[in-house]
């Protein structure tokens, strides 16, 4: 053991850390041991690290560590996702910077641009996850973008589409006209927000009359194909055949009829305009309608938009409402809350839009997925109850469109060789597109520079859905000797936000290219806000620095900090560095103890006190409830109660009362026997504490005994479970009741404690007597008796139905205690009468609330029951 200065956190972890890499602990490869796997929500390549990661990776941390110590093949696979539509727009606006237009590159030219910003900017995370203190097996690294991973992806694609499950379909998508690419439904917010409802009148061809139409997308009526009324509404049933003339544009529309239009909305009268609204292009197919498109990608207005070409939708929007006006054609202009479709990522205002997309068929796909984890359940989500909102996605859910128009991510293996939208064949390379494509044709002349790969890439979700599978190889190497051992993986920590585009997908990825789960438990932590209950970001100014958390704190804080703040699975939190504080403080404890235990000379020839025989028995019981509590726990993924469970253990038990009960008297030695157990429950202390808080615990391993790497901590054993003898926990808890009690009485009194004092048990509840040696230490006990009867002149308190007793006899000055108590009892007295007065006033009573005369009684009660301890104390005294 050496000698121990202040505890220097930075130092430690940056020592430690380098000595885990150094040995390889965090590596696994497959072997005889039961494997336990976790694959890591892989964060955006050039992200940095924020507090939802901290949550998310120190819960990792903590089941792998577990792990380790319990003899099991852990590995944890760390990676980055290259995040397609977000990475695109940074390298995009740093070409803009530079003065390049992306348009102006070729696909090559740009992804080199990618590729620099990538290896610039790229894997920070992982090295800020390190701090952390995170084991993950760093020589597993992914990145979704790896040629192998983008094989496996674009293999996956083609079976699907060989299967019939990837289409190619004209269809209405969900439009981000800044990130100028396709979403998927859950990639689009609806956030609810207040707008207006535009009443505009249409002319009634060949007559005078009008029909009023409300909208809430002015811009679009140059986009209008129809009127829609409803057959059953007697209102407009003269309007049956006419036509009506679109303001501005004056294009004459048929006026048609559908029982789709709500009789209740608006003027029961419905705009049509098949090329911007999902079920306006349902209307327009049933009716063989025209569809104009008047925006560009970008949602300025195209040709179609006449003289407001080039110009934003919403600026149009204000600009066409004011010529309405100006024509007599906007009769009313009233407020309305509408939820309006926003880009998840670019926070853009969604465009509805038909275009050319690739699909992939879910109906087959969410069976085994629904099945396994609400019928089967062999995938178990935590919390139980988002299983609901699983249900609810998966029951409503639509085919998923893959494609997205971004050149960063997989290209889309689709060759066309001619002009119509069915010239084309789906392979894994040109090679292989060539050889389908000429024998499609007919055609063996057709030359690979023939073939054009589609320009569109796939959705970056369609790269992660594979990521449990594909980090091991297994969709190019479906029987690897890998695959087949890590998985299907553990446990999946993640966050509620990502249950669709990730969870849920990775099911079916996980049942359809292995026919097995890809892990058999989801905890999805909740959302870390501010103390407002905001959500964390940078706009708002309220994320803190989680790498100057960790410099403030130390990453054992934090970690310990950010469990503490966690409230259970899926429950968000609200961050409170206080909690920091406290896993600080938490730190310091345990570094003080071993330094206090430290400090005690060792002397063979002593014989163990009883008083220190008995404390270690105790807590050796009191380790093990502690130990199968925490185990519990961990059983049900409470794990910030694991982490409680292990505070109080250490900070109360073994801090306050053992290190207490077993303490040598002042400059005298310890026993060796005492000594050398105390030293093995500090280690199985800093064994259950390890997946917590891995520094310190490792450095204070190794400050007990110079350790081979073989013996260090992080590949320890865990402690093995034992029967708890209650009775013994039972017993402890009494003793400790009679010690507070002794306690209070010399505090109460003025007693020192330096002062031994005599001490009487009146056992009417024949407690045991096994802890009399440590309540006679920690109450400087002179002797300890065993009486029969009450003693007199004694100072007494009760411990259940027991009673103990301590002589006044010199401790305490008893003309100024007899004082003391009788100013007391005259006191208790007045306020009794003063009570009683007022529950002897029938009209109070009768008028009171019932809460106020409860409250009474109660200090009714109170009075009584002090009056009669002040009584027999003065009895005492007499």
């Amino acid at each position: 053991m050496s000698d121990l200065g202040k505890y220097n956190a930075k130092a430690v972890e940056e020592k430690w850390y380098s000595y885990w890499m150094k040995n390889n602990y965090f590596h696994s490869t497959p072997d005889e041991r039961e494997p336990y796997t976790i694959v890591i929500p892989p964060p955006n390549v050039t992200g940095i690290l924020h507090m939802g990661h901290m949550l998310n990776n120190t819960i990792q941390d903590v089941l792998i560590r577990r792990a380790r110590l319990q003899g099991k093949n852990a590995c944890w696979v760390p990676g980055t996702d290259h995040a397609s539509i977000a990475t695109e727009a940074k390298v995009v606006a740093r070409l803009k910077e530079q003065g390049i237009d992306k348009n102006d590159l070729t696909r090559d030219e740009f992804l080199k641009h990618a590729w620099d910003w990538t290896n610039e900017y790229g894997g920070v995370i992982l090295e800020q996850l390190k701090k952390l203190g995170c084991s993950c097996d760093w020589d597993r690294t992914k990145f979704t973008l790896d040629d192998d991973m983008s094989e496996a992806v674009i293999k996956s694609f083609v079976d699907l589409y060989n299967k019939g499950m990837i289409y190619r379909g004209y269809r209405m998508v969900n439009w981000d006209p800044e990130a100028k690419t396709t979403l998927s439904d859950e990639e689009v917010v609806h956030v609810e927000q207040q707008g207006k409802l535009y009443h505009i009148n249409y002319k009634i061809e060949g007559s005078d009359e009008v029909l009023t139409v409300a909208t809430t997308r002015p811009e679009t009526i140059l986009g209008d194909a129809a009127i829609c009324i409803n057959p059953n509404d007697e209102r407009y049933t003269h309007l049956r055949g006419k036509k009506a003339i679109v303001p501005i544009c004056n294009r004459v529309i048929p006026i048609i009829e559908d029982d789709y239009v709500d009789l209740e909305f608006g003027t029961g009268c419905l705009k049509v305009t098949p090329a911007h609204d999902v079920n306006d292009k349902a209307l327009g197919d049933r009716h063989n309608l025209e569809v104009l498109d008047i925006f560009n990608e970008d949602a300025t207005l195209n040709s179609f938009g006449l003289h407001y070409q080039g110009k934003d939708r919403f600026v149009v929007r204000e600009e066409i409402v004011k010529e309405l006006k100006e024509l007599g054609a906007l009769p009313k202009v009233e407020n309305h809350l509408n939820k309006v479709g926003t880009s998840e990522r670019t926070k853009a205002v969604i465009e509805p839009r038909l275009s050319d997309q690739w699909f992939l068929k879910m109906d087959e796909l969410v069976k085994p997925a629904l099945k396994s984890v609400l019928v089967d359940g062999d995938i178990k989500l935590y919390p139980k109850k988002i299983e609901n909102t699983y249900r609810h996605w998966l029951e409503n859910i639509r085919d998923w469109n893959v494609s997205r128009q971004l050149w960063w991510g997989q290209q889309i293996p689709a060759y066309f060789y001619g002009d119509g939208k069915e010239d084309f064949v789906v392979a894994e390379n040109i090679i292989d597109a060539l050889a389908l494509a000429q024998e499609k044709t007919g055609n063996n002349m057709l030359l690979s520079s023939d073939l054009r790969q589609d320009n569109d890439a796939l959705d970056t979700w369609f790269s992660s859905w594979l990521w449990p599978i594909s980090v091991f190889d297994g969709i190019r190497n479906p029987d690897n000797e890998e695959i087949n051992y890590y998985y299907p993986t553990n446990d999946l920590v993640t966050g509620p936000d990502i249950i669709f585009f990730w969870v849920a997908r990775m099911i079916f990825a996980g049942y359809e290219f292995k026919n097995e789960k890809p892990f058999e438990n989801v905890y999805f932590t909740g959302i870390v806000r501010d103390k407002q209950g905001r959500k964390m970001s940078k706009s708002l100014g309220n994320s803190p620095d989680a790498l100057g958390l960790i410099e403030e704190y130390s990453a054992d804080a934090v970690r310990a900090g950010m469990m503490l703040l966690s409230s259970g699975a899926g429950n968000d939190l609200l961050f409170d560095d206080s909690k920091l504080q406290q896993g600080k403080s938490f730190s310091n404890k345990i570094f003080n103890a071993y330094r206090l235990v430290s400090g005690w000379e060792v002397n063979e020839s002593i014989t163990q006190p009883e008083a220190s025989k008995i404390a270690l028995e105790w807590y050796d019981n009191k380790f093990q409830a502690a130990f199968a509590e925490m185990e519990d726990h961990f059983s049900k993924y409470r794990l910030s109660d694991a982490l409680m469970t292990v505070y109080k253990l250490i900070w109360d038990d073994f801090c306050s009362w053992l290190l207490e009960m077993i303490k040598p008297g002042y400059q005298q030695p310890i026993d060796k026997v005492t000594f050398d157990a105390v030293i093995k429950m500090f280690e199985n202390n800093l064994k259950v504490l390890h997946p917590f808080m891995p520094f310190l615990t490792e450095e204070l391993w190794h400050q007990i005994a110079d350790r081979s790497e073989e013996e260090s901590l992080i590949v320890s054993v865990y402690p093995e479970p034992k029967a708890v003898d209650q009775t013994i926990l039972n017993d402890f808890e009494i003793a400790a009741e009679v010690i507070s009690g002794i306690r209070t009485i010399r505090k109460e009194k003025n007693i020192s404690f330096k002062d031994a004092i005599a001490f009487s048990v009146l056992n009417n509840e024949k407690s045991a007597t096994r802890f009399d040696a440590v309540i006679k230490k920690l109450g400087n006990i002179s002797e300890l008796n065993y009486v029969t009867g009450k003693v007199d002149g004694a100072l007494s308190f009760r411990v259940k139905s027991n009673e103990y007793f301590i002589p006044m006899a010199g401790a305490i000055d008893v003309a100024a205690e007899v004082k003391k108590l009788t100013e007391e009892l005259n006191y208790t007295e007045g306020f009794l009468k003063s009570v009683q007065k007022k529950l002897s006033n029938e009209r109070f009573v009768n008028n009171a609330p019932k809460a106020v005369i409860t409250s009474e009684r109660k200090k009714e009660s109170d009075a009584l029951a002090k009056i009669e301890t002040i009584n027999v104390s003065l009895a005492s005294l007499s």
